[in-house]
Formats: structure tokens, C-alpha cells, sequence
């Protein structure tokens, strides 16, 4: 379906009343309506028909509409179908969920209910062709493959990428662990003019200071005990391709007085050698800290800070772009479907919703360990909202169990201003535990300001300890 082409509906049910009706609502809405009268019926239909959206009836004589829903995956697996199931019978539709249905509608019908439940199921599918179209553009190669979005953010992330790929400057990455810096620089690199020559990958946060500069330009034999034999570092290792330096705000400051200079003339001393190497690489840095503040505190120095950055690229976190969420998610399930050797699965309209309203403190890193356990440990074809952690399938659920033990009843009645004090103090509680005590996340999970958040925490004694700002 294109953006532009109107939504082609197969309506799927044995009572004449309740196609018409649906025929009629969705024609109000611009959408081009077939129906039939069965799952016979809907299967002549669909072997010479394509359509957008199948919503079909879960009890039907013959051919009933779980096995309807069967045959359709099986011809298509990415086909989108809605159940009609009768009040009361959500065990049928839980199993029609599980066999890959997006979503069911429950009779009797509201019609705002049905509005949106079809248009939720259409942007999803939007979405998702969208997410395959621009991965079929962007080509097989690793780097734009494995990066996925098409929210505005992310489409600035993916013109600086096109645009700096082809020159070989210095690149400084930014944004918050998880989000994918160094998938990123791994873009740039296999798209520029030294694609075919080595990319090194170096957490400059994970190496012991001690060993830090060995590691970056190497030692010679005998520099230091355990120096068995000369060994080459990074820098070297990377000539003439791109040196990826993550988390380099975690650098210490000799290394950062080394490094300059290296950067300076392309020429560094290993470890213990008295003679120079010379090695041409690109400096493709990222980092989760603000290096200006960190300049500001005399952490990081302003003249290496500027050799890295001279074309910046920021990668916005996931909270900032949760249009792209169903994306990320139809990628991930692909991923790990085929990794566990598992069937094709859908995830349900309720179980995005969750995923989508969810903070992500942890970025698209959370996200992709999510869909890992949850595809590794269910069954059947569709995720459910009972395989999400607690965290996101009830969040921010206060522990109302313990609120009855604390009311004061008397001859006056219960003190209320105290019930509704200890409710607002657990869902405090809870955000900062969710977002591991990072307020500026916990005020947006909460829907408030950071003035109002700060308030709220000095009034119940709860200031301490917590950062403002992003992890």
C-alpha cells in the first residue's frame, strides 16, 4: 500500500449485518472494501486479490477463521489480520494471536474502538514496508542494513552518514550508551574510500590506564615485564583504514596528551622504541559524555576535542524517536526468528503499544535484548504482552497492595491527603528505579516537568542522590 493508494479491506464473516457494517464504516473512511461470506469464499478471493488488511470472523461454519488465518500466513507471512471474536471469548482470540493475528476486534462493536484498531494495524504496516524498502535501498552492506529508522531524526542521522562517508575527516559521534554509535561508524567507514582497508574497534573506557597506551601504538620486545615479543597496536593495525575510539571521554589525561600529538603528524613511538611509525587512519570517535562540559570541568582537552570533531553526528536516543519502534521491532524479530530457527512471528497490536509507551532508558541496546528473550523463550507465532518484562508490561505499578495496611480509620473517617501522598510517593519510587535514578528520564516517564519532579521529590524527602541529567 502506498501512501498515496487507498487501503484494500477484505471483510471476512457470515452474518450479513455485520459486513455491511463494517463495509459501510470503512468506505466513510476512504478504504476500498471486499467481503465474503466465508472462509471458502475469502480464500477464491485472496488467490486473485491482494489486500492491505483481512479482517475476519474467528467463528465461521466450514472453514472458520482460525484455520482461514492459517492458510493466509502460511501463503503470506506478513500478512495483516484482524479477528472478530464475541464478548467474553478471549481465549479463541489469545489463540488467533498466537498464530499470528495483529490484533482482534471484540462484538459488539464500538465504533471509535474499530477506527482505531484498523488504523493502528494499517500504520503498522506502513511502517514495516517502509522499514524493508529503505533497507532494500540502502543495499546489503553492513553498515546502513543494520540501522533502522525512518522517523525525522533519524533521517538527518542517515543524510550526514551519506554526506561524510565520502571524505575522510575526522568524525565525532555522540549520544547515549545503547543507541548505536558504533553501528554508525561502521557506516561511514564501509562507505567511504577506505572501505576495503581494515575498521579497528576500541573501547578506550575498558582498558586499564596502565595498559592504555601500549595498547593504542604498541611496545617493542623487553619495554616492560610480560613484553615477550614487539606487538602493534591499534594504530598501527588500523593504517590506512579508520580507527573507531568509543567512549573516548573515558580517556585518561597523559593518553590524551599522547594522542595529540600522534594525531598532530600521523607519527607515534611504541612503547620502548626509539624509532617513529607512521600510520594514516581516520579518527571516527564516539562518546556518551558532554566532552564541553567535561572541557569546563579540566577532564578532557579542548585541542584534542577539536581534532576529533570536525564533522559531529548525534544519534538520538529511542524515547526521541518512537515512531521507529515497530521497525526496530519487525527487525529484531526477523533477527532472532531465524537465529533460533523459530517460525515467522507477529507481534500483537497490545504488546507494540506497551513497547512504544516504554521510556528505554537502555536505548535500542534494551530494546534488541527484549525481543531476544522473548522470542527465544515463547511459542507459537505471536508475541503477547505476557512475554515483556514487568517492568514494561506494568509500568510504573505501585505496590497498592501495602496502601490498605497503612490507612488510619477513625471516628473522622480516613485521613485521604495521606492515602493520595503514599500513591504519588510509590509511582516517585518506581520512575527513579526504572530509569535507574536518571530525573530527567523519570520526568518524562511521569509526564512532568523537571521543576515539578524536584518539587514532588523534596516534598517527600526523596532529593537525593539522583542525576539531572542523561546517564
Amino acid at each position: 500500500m502506498s501512501s498515496n493508494s487507498k487501503p484494500r479491506i477484505l471483510v471476512v464473516d457470515d452474518e450479513p449485518s455485520i459486513r455491511e457494517f463494517l463495509q459501510i464504516m470503512l468506505k466513510r473512511e476512504k478504504m476500498v472494501v471486499e467481503t465474503a461470506s466465508n472462509g471458502r469464499e475469502a480464500l477464491e478471493k485472496l488467490a486473485h486479490e491482494a489486500f492491505d488488511l483481512i479482517i475476519s470472523d474467528i467463528q465461521m461454519p466450514e472453514v472458520s477463521g482460525l484455520e482461514l488465518l492459517a492458510k493466509v500466513r502460511e501463503q503470506d507471512p506478513n500478512a495483516l489480520v484482524l479477528m472478530i471474536t464475541a464478548f467474553g471469548s478471549t481465549e479463541s482470540a489469545v489463540e488467533a494471536m498466537k498464530l499470528g493475528a495483529y490484533d482482534y476486534l471484540t462484538k459488539p462493536f464500538k465504533i471509535d474502538d474499530v477506527k482505531v484498531r484498523i488504523a493502528k494495524a494499517l500504520e503498522n504496516r506502513v511502517l514495516v514496508q517502509e522499514n524493508r524498502r529503505m533497507r532494500r535501498e540502502l543495499g546489503e552492506r553492513y553498515s546502513f542494513s543494520n540501522i533502522i529508522g525512518a522517523s525525522e531524526p533519524m533521517q538527518k542521522v542517515f543524510d550526514l552518514i551519506r554526506r561524510v562517508a565520502p571524505t575522510t575527516s575526522n568524525v565525532l559521534i555522540t549520544g547515549e550508551s545503547g543507541t548505536g554509535k558504533e553501528l554508525v561508524a561502521k557506516a561511514i567507514h564501509y562507505n567511504s574510500p577506505l572501505k576495503d582497508n581494515a575498521f579497528v574497534s576500541v573501547n578506550c573506557g575498558a582498558i586499564p590506564e596502565n595498559l592504555i597506551e601500549s595498547e593504542m601504538f604498541g611496545h617493542v620486545k623487553g619495554a616492560f615485564t610480560g613484553a615477550l615479543f614487539d606487538k602493534k597496536g591499534f594504530f598501527e593495525t588500523a593504517n590506512g583504514g579508520s580507527l573507531f575510539m568509543d567512549e573516548v571521554g573515558e580517556m585518561p589525561a597523559p593518553m590524551q596528551a599522547t594522542l595529540l600529538r600522534a594525531l598532530a603528524d600521523g607519527s607515534f613511538h611504541p612503547v620502548g622504541g626509539s624509532d617513529a611509525v607512521q600510520s594514516q587512519v581516520r579518527i571516527i570517535a564516539a562518546t556518551n559524555r558532554d566532552l564541553e562540559q567535561e572541557i569546563q570541568a579540566k577532564n578532557f582537552r579542548e585541542d584534542l576535542y577539536f581534532r576529533f570533531n570536525v564533522i559531529s553526528i548525534r544519534v538520538p536516543a529511542l524515547r526521541e524517536r518512537k515512531e521507529d519502534i515497530p521497525m526496530l521491532v519487525d527487525y529484531f524479530v526477523e533477527k532472532f526468528a531465524t537465529q533460533f530457527g523459530k517460525s515467522l512471528k507477529t507481534v500483537s497490536a497490545s504488546t507494540i503499544d506497551l513497547l512504544t509507551a516504554y521510556a528505554w532508558p537502555g536505548n535500542v541496546r534494551e530494546l534488541e535484548n527484549v525481543m531476544e528473550r522473548m522470542i527465544a523463550l515463547e511459542g507459537g507465532e505471536g508475541l503477547l504482552p505476557e512475554g515483556l518484562p514487568e517492568h514494561i508490561r506494568e509500568p510504573l505499578k505501585p505496590r497498592f497492595e501495602t496502601l490498605g495496611k497503612e490507612l488510619v480509620w477513625n471516628a473522622a473517617g480516613v485521613r485521604l491527603d495521606d492515602v493520595l501522598g503514599n500513591v504519588e510517593r510509590e509511582f516517585l519510587l518506581k520512575a527513579l528505579e526504572q530509569t535507574k535514578n536518571v530525573r530527567r528520564d523519570a520526568a518524562r516517564l511521569l509526564n512532568i516537568t523537571m521543576r515539578s519532579l524536584r518539587y514532588r521529590l523534596e516534598k517527600f524527602g526523596l532529593d537525593g542522590g539522583g542525576a539531572d541529567d542523561d546517564a
